[in-house]
């Protein structure tokens, strides 16, 4: 199955906006209340990696459909938020 640009940019989103939660919510109240890092260090290996995939896709995507830049800090601003990404989703369902 091939993907449009925005199409990857919005599901490496959703993605990246899933790991960014089971980081926060999951990962990080096991090691600190239960004494166990390891699950944020592998959750948040993925979930860095995963950012840089959604930085990536956003850049593509900017190029190709030429966003402003008010449209590409929002999406920047916004993937840095929990849930943020989210948002970024609904938006972008316009665009295609």
């Amino acid at each position: 199955m091939k993907f449009s640009i925005i199409e990857r940019f919005r599901l490496i989103g959703v993605i990246e906006g899933l790991s960014y939660l089971t980081l926060l919510f999951i990962a990080m109240p096991i090691k600190y209340m239960m004494g166990n890092p390891i699950y944020v260090k592998i959750v948040g290996m993925a979930h860095g990696i995963l950012f840089i995939l959604f930085i990536l896709a956003q850049t593509q995507a900017s190029i190709k459909h030429k966003f402003k830049l008010n449209d590409n800090a929002i999406y920047f601003i916004a993937s840095l938020i929990p849930f943020g990404t989210f948002f970024t989703d609904r938006r972008l369902k316009k665009v295609v």
